[in-house]
C-alpha cells in the first residue's frame, strides 16, 4: 500500500509538506504542490481517511436520517421523484461543493424508529441532517449534545437544533380558501398525516383555521394516512364505499402522494379526474380519457399536448409550463395505478 512516505519520498519533500498540499493548504509553493501531485498521481495514492479524521477531530462525513414508511411494490414512491430523492439530491449538491465529504444515510422504520441507532450514528459523522420532524425533542438534545443536528420538514421552534421548513399554514390556508371562494367547495373530507408529522399537523391546523371563518362549509369527515400512496388510496376506496351517492365536494391531502392514492381508487371506481390548478378553473382533458380507456398506461398519453392557451400564467409558472405539468402528473398518477387500475 502507497504511504505518505513514499509519495514525499517521490517529490523530494517532507511528510508535513505532502500533508499540506493533501489537505488544500496554502503554505505550499506552486512549484512544489505540482510536484507533490504529480507524485501522488504516479503512485496512485489515497490518504487514509481514519488517519485523517484522527489528526483534524473530523470525519468529514454528514448523516442523513430517513423515514421508511410502508411501500407497496408498485408504489408510485419506488418510481418517482419525491421527497427524499429531492432532499438528497439537494444534500448531495452542496457536499459536492467539498472536496473529499461524503454522506451516510440510514432508514427508520416511521412507526418504531431505532433511536439506539441515531446513537451510534453521531460517531460516525460531524453532524446530522434527520428528513422529518418525528424525532422527541429529549432525543434531538442528547443528539445535538454530541454533534450539531438540522431537522428538515421540523417543528418550528425546536429548540436544540436548527429547522428547515416550509410555510404549511399559509400554504394550506391559500389551497383551502381557493377551493371554497374560487370553486364554490362546500362539503370538504381530509386526509390526515401522522399525528407526529409537523407537516401534517400545521396543514391540519390551516384547515380548521379557514373552516371556522367559512360557516358556510362542512367537513364532512376524516381519516389519518401514512403520506404513502397507498394508505390515500385505502382512504379512496373507504371514501367510495361510505360516501357514494354523495360524495364531498373536494378532498383535501396531507401530501401529494396520498393524492395519487386517491386518485388511484377513484381512477379504478369509475370517478372521473379532472385537472385544477392549472387554469382558471376545473378542466377534464376528453383526449387522455380516451387514450386511457384504451390503454391505461403512461406510454398511452405521453404525446397528447395540451393547449396552453387558457391556462394561468404568472409569476409562480408560465402557462407553458402548466401546460406541460399537467401531462407530467398525469402520467406519474397512471404510473402509481398500476397496469390492473
Amino acid at each position: 500500500m502507497v504511504t505518505l512516505h513514499d509519495v514525499a519520498r517521490l517529490a523530494g519533500v517532507s511528510t508535513a509538506t505532502v500533508s499540506r498540499v493533501v489537505h488544500g493548504q496554502d503554505r505550499v509553493r506552486e512549484s512544489t504542490r505540482a510536484r507533490v501531485q504529480q507524485a501522488i498521481e504516479e503512485l496512485g495514492y489515497v490518504p487514509d481517511g481514519a488517519a485523517q479524521s484522527l489528526s483534524r477531530r473530523r470525519k468529514d462525513v454528514i448523516g442523513l436520517v430517513c423515514v421508511e414508511r410502508e411501500v407497496d411494490h408498485i408504489d408510485i414512491e419506488n418510481v418517482g421523484l419525491l421527497y427524499y430523492d429531492e432532499v438528497l439530491r439537494g444534500v448531495e449538491a452542496c457536499i459536492r461543493q467539498r472536496n473529499n465529504w461524503s454522506l451516510l444515510i440510514t432508514f427508520m422504520q416511521g412507526d418504531r424508529a431505532d433511536f439506539s441507532r441515531m446513537d451510534s450514528l453521531t460517531g460516525k459523522v460531524d453532524g446530522i441532517l434527520i428528513g422529518e420532524g418525528f424525532v422527541a425533542s429529549s432525543i434531538i438534545e442528547r443528539l445535538a449534545a454530541r454533534v450539531p443536528v438540522v431537522i428538515i420538514a421540523g417543528t418550528p421552534g425546536e429548540r436544540a437544533a436548527d429547522v428547515v421548513a416550509a410555510d404549511n399554514f399559509s400554504g394550506s390556508a391559500a389551497i383551502m380558501t381557493h377551493l371554497i371562494t374560487v370553486h364554490g367547495k362546500r362539503r370538504l373530507f381530509h386526509l390526515d398525516g401522522p399525528p407526529n408529522s409537523p407537516d401534517a399537523i400545521q396543514r391540519r391546523q390551516a384547515l380548521e383555521y379557514v373552516l371556522r371563518g367559512q360557516p358556510q362549509c362542512q367537513l364532512v369527515g376524516s381519516t389519518q394516512g401514512i403520506l404513502s400512496v397507498r394508505s390515500g388510496e385505502l382512504a379512496g376506496e373507504n371514501l367510495l364505499a361510505r360516501y357514494r351517492t354523495a360524495l364531498p365536494d373536494a378532498i383535501v391531502c396531507a401530501n401529494d402522494q396520498m393524492a395519487i392514492g386517491v386518485l388511484r381508487a377513484f381512477t379504478a371506481g369509475g370517478v372521473r379526474v379532472a385537472v385544477t390548478g392549472a387554469g382558471p378553473s376545473v378542466f377534464r382533458v376528453p383526449e387522455m380519457e380516451a387514450a386511457l380507456a384504451a390503454s391505461f398506461t403512461p406510454d398511452a398519453i405521453k404525446d397528447i399536448t395540451i393547449p396552453d392557451t387558457d391556462l394561468n400564467s404568472d409569476i409562480h409558472a408560465s402557462a407553458e409550463y402548466r401546460a406541460h405539468l399537467v401531462g407530467v402528473m398525469a402520467r406519474r398518477a397512471v404510473a402509481g395505478c398500476g397496469s390492473g387500475a
